[in-house]
């Protein structure tokens, strides 16, 4: 069976890490290359972190490419900062040499060249907001074609956004921050044919970061993955964390863990709900990720980070 190909756009907070080395983990995939979009991190160590863990893995000859596109509304610093945590943990600075290679490109020219040259369509797997994604689009509408389908973490559909109203005043709290990020880019995806395929919160609300977890990936800390893994779920672990991108990107490995569900939606671009992912009758048609076998995603990440 020919391996399902994968271009990774992820925008550095703890979990995009972790869901690209369970990206590496899946076997069915071939990975084309990663996009880092600078939202929720700063883009030198973000990029930095991602070639560390591509050579922790092995798969030093995947180039990593920085996005040079800009947000509406800025992630807070104190989620932005991890990316500097990340790149400095011991696991990642046993050598001082780096050997995944950076792109020359922009983030952006580089999915626009990985579409292209592409044997067939390719899976966008985004775990960040869609600005990297529409200013490829933009600039090369062709691509379009190359794009199997967007599977996505973002989005609210009927439950309360994660923008809390003290760090944003003046939003109704129903955005979520992937799309509060850059609103206006998200809809501008909307408006193309590609099949959007979303983890939104009112599934990941539902899959939290457990302590008993954490703790397990520690026990099995003779795999440097499961450690990796550890070490940075356990620098989040006093706040409210969930599966965001990790779900999301499990998906890809096991789709039969999930029922999806057929929505209606539009995105929001101005106002007090500026970044909501709004359930509409006669809007956008997407597939969201509606329920998970809980128990069957705990025991595959480990498994898939016990190596």
């Amino acid at each position: 069976m020919s391996k399902q190909l994968v271009l990774m756009d992820h925008d550095g907070g703890v979990d995009d890490y972790l869901a690209t080395m369970l990206l590496l983990t899946m076997d069915s995939i071939e990975l084309l290359g990663v996009v880092v979009t600078p939202a929720d991190c700063y883009i030198q160590p973000a990029a930095s972190a991602t070639r560390k863990i591509l050579d922790l893995m092995g798969f030093s000859h995947i180039p990593v490419a920085e996005s040079t596109v800009r947000g509406i509304n800025s992630f807070p610093y104190l989620y932005r900062r991890d990316s500097f945590v990340i790149d400095h943990l011991p696991i990642l600075n046993q050598s001082e040499i780096v050997s995944t290679p950076l792109a020359a490109q922009t983030g952006q020219d580089f999915m626009v060249k990985v579409l292209r040259e592409a044997s067939k369509p390719v899976t966008l797997m985004v775990t960040g907001p869609l600005t990297t994604v529409a200013t490829a689009l933009d600039k090369a509408p062709d691509i379009e074609a190359k794009i199997q389908k967007i599977v996505w973490m973002g989005g609210a559909l009927n439950v309360p956004g994660n923008v809390e109203k003290n760090w944003e005043p003046g939003q109704d709290g129903s955005a979520e921050w992937n799309v509060y990020w850059d609103a206006v880019s998200a809809a501008q995806v909307w408006e193309t044919q590609i099949e959007i395929i979303m983890c939104p919160l009112d599934l990941t609300n539902n899959v939290p970061v457990t302590s008993e977890l954490v703790y397990k990936m520690g026990r099995q800390r003779h795999y440097p993955i499961s450690d990796l893994a550890g070490q940075c779920y356990a620098l989040v672990i006093p706040q409210d964390y969930y599966f965001w991108d990790v779900l999301a990107t499990a998906y890809l490995g096991h789709p039969e863990f999930y029922q999806l569900r057929e929505w209606e939606t539009e995105i929001i671009t101005t106002g007090l709900s500026q970044g909501r992912t709004k359930v509409v009758s006669g809007g956008r048609k997407i597939y969201a990720m509606d329920k998970v076998d809980k128990e069957a995603f705990y025991a595959y990440i480990l498994r898939q980070w016990a190596r």
